[in-house]
């Protein structure tokens, strides 16, 4: 096996604004995602280059998917690729209910043959600033619109 540097995409997902961003995480930072398991929080300092985190707040892995985009499945433990009769997400939507098939899916475990990386932004419990990630001023323009028609 060669050792090279990994590189990641990781898909940030703000919870408070809805919002996702795309970074490009290269060594030696990708390194400090290699061995981390869906679940697992890591501090919000270390995205300090690239987006500003409120104080306290951890990035949750949340998925991923390989080279090969077989989805990373939280019940697969370990840095594998494996067949699994799937019964839904991730990684199958079935057509009909109770449809089962075999795919090809990912352990749950980052290794540097990962890809993307999905997390979300887990804020502080008395957090009450603005988000992370801001809105656009379309999705501003719609929440004012739906806050305009309430109070009609």
């Amino acid at each position: 096996m060669t050792c090279h540097m990994p590189t990641f995409k990781l898909v940030l997902s703000d919870p408070v604004s809805g919002k996702a961003m795309q970074f490009e995480i290269k060594d030696p930072l990708a390194q400090r995602f290699v061995g981390l398991r869906i679940g697992d929080e890591i501090d919000g300092v270390i995205l300090k280059d690239f987006i500003s985190l409120p104080k306290g707040a951890k990035i949750k892995i949340t998925g991923g998917s390989g080279i090969e985009g077989a989805p990373m499945v939280p019940g697969v433990p370990g840095p594998v690729k494996r067949y699994i009769l799937a019964e839904g997400p991730p990684g199958y939507r079935p057509e009909k209910r109770g449809m089962r098939k075999k795919k090809l899916v990912r352990g749950d475990t980052i290794s540097d043959s990962i890809v993307q990386i999905n997390a979300v932004i887990v804020y502080p419990k008395d957090y009450s600033g603005p988000p992370a990630i801001p809105i656009g001023a379309k999705e501003l323009e719609k929440l004012t619109k739906k806050e305009e028609a309430a109070a009609q």
